[in-house]
């Protein structure tokens, strides 16, 4: 089947799937969020296998070891997204909530109400838990779903993609509501990006080159979940054994997702107190370390940074660092090159912690935390379609509420206007 034949059969039947989901009651849509859980658990050795095709083939091309760690699944891993759509089945139904309701002077009745989007696509690379997260919370907030994942995780998203498919159609989900397009070519990408009849939203979660490409190309409304060149700042009045433990956590945690510090800013005042432990903290940990020339003053290791490295998101254990010589000098750094994804002070200052929550323009800001909190689970929203680091419709982490639109539903007696 050639692409243009598959995204078009996918996206009828998702037509189709989207207007029965939307009255799918929320009992119903939870006992197939259960069903595909159970179905993931019980069919975990043919993920696995499926998995391991995608991980020979990544170590065959040279794929680097975070974004191997993104790719990986294993029973652990699959228990985990299977725990994640038991949550999302514990979670509130968003749709027919009223947000609001008033009473015209006419009589007319207002409700402001939420409802399904209709269709979602998203595109997304090298993490297959995606399939799960995004089909499971597509499907409560009663939206159909057409996935398209990157080709190094094409096994394990098929298998997984048909497990949980067949699993929610038996629990009474209309048929096409969870569709993948399985072919590669890069072709499928273009053309998915026009579907604008059948597709009512793009979401894309990757890479920069990725958004750009979708945000530059599409007809399809697109939600866009950034990347993540995230700071952190070490203040003047720092807490220097917080402020170490914060941002060694920020990088080295888990460097390959895009909550993970990429810069670390530090107040000049307590540079030389603070950098040659922290950085030694880190090239004991494998980070490379590529920093300004004071930076260069305070461990061998460090190599001189470019101006690329400023606005990298690295995804590895590679970090850059500057020295800067006020607050003001941070948050103009950042407003420089953050992509307005999580950015972070640790501070002891309230008058400093103050400001920089109010003059740094990102979806998340922290005083004295770690930026690997901007997650949906972390902020209690269950699984998550992304981080969403656009103004419009959404910001932050991306749970059920954001999935839905609104309706306005309006009554009557008879009302005729003038």
């Amino acid at each position: 089947m050639d692409y243009i034949t598959e995204l078009t059969e996918k996206g009828k039947a998702a037509k189709q799937a989207a207007r029965k989901l939307a009255s799918l009651s929320t009992a119903q849509k939870n006992q197939a969020l259960i069903a595909m859980a159970t179905a993931l658990e019980t069919k975990q050795g043919i993920i696995v296998a499926a998995n391991a095709k995608d991980i020979n083939r990544a170590q065959a091309n040279g794929m680097s070891k975070p974004l191997m760690d993104r790719l990986l699944l294993n029973e652990t891993r699959i228990k985990t997204m299977a725990e994640g759509l038991r949550q999302i089945a514990t979670l509130p139904d968003p749709i027919g909530e009223a947000i609001a309701g008033w009473l015209r002077p006419n009589g007319l009745a207002i409700t402001k109400m939420r409802v399904p989007l209709g269709v979602i696509g998203i595109i997304y690379e090298a993490r297959p838990n995606v399939t799960v997260d995004a089909a499971g919370l597509c499907l409560k907030a009663g939206n159909a779903v057409i996935l398209r994942g990157g080709s190094e995780a094409i096994d394990s998203n098929m298998a997984i993609a048909e497990i949980i498919a067949e699993a929610a159609y038996a629990a009474g989900v209309p048929a096409g509501a969870i569709a993948l397009v399985e072919t590669t070519d890069r072709q499928a990408v273009t053309a998915m990006l026009k579907l604008n009849h059948y597709l009512d939203v793009i979401i894309p979660r990757g890479g920069a080159g990725l958004i750009r490409t979708v945000v530059e190309n599409s007809t399809v409304p697109v939600i866009e979940t950034g990347t993540g060149v995230c700071h952190t700042f070490v203040d003047a009045t720092a807490d220097l054994s917080m402020a170490q433990d914060i941002a060694f956590n920020a990088k080295v945690s888990r460097p390959g997702v895009c909550n993970a510090m990429e810069t670390l800013l530090v107040h000049e005042a307590v540079a030389e107190q603070f950098l040659p432990t922290m950085l030694e903290r880190y090239h004991q940990a494998g980070v490379v370390i590529r920093g300004c020339g004071q930076t260069m003053k305070y461990h061998s290791a460090v190599t001189l940074a470019t101006d690329e490295d400023w606005a990298a998101e690295f995804l590895d254990l590679i970090l850059a660092v500057r020295v800067v010589n006020s607050l003001e000098a941070a948050i103009e750094h950042i407003a420089t090159y953050s992509t307005r994804h999580s950015e972070a002070i640790v501070t002891g200052d309230y008058e400093h912690a103050r400001r920089f929550q109010q003059e740094v323009d990102a979806a998340a800001v922290y005083v004295n935390a770690s930026t690997r909190f901007t997650d949906g689970f972390e902020f209690g929203f269950g699984a998550e379609i992304g981080i969403s680091t656009q103004k419009l419709h959404a910001r932050g982490p991306m749970g059920l509420p954001e999935l839905t639109s609104i309706k306005y539903v309006i009554n009557g007696n008879g009302q005729i206007r003038n």
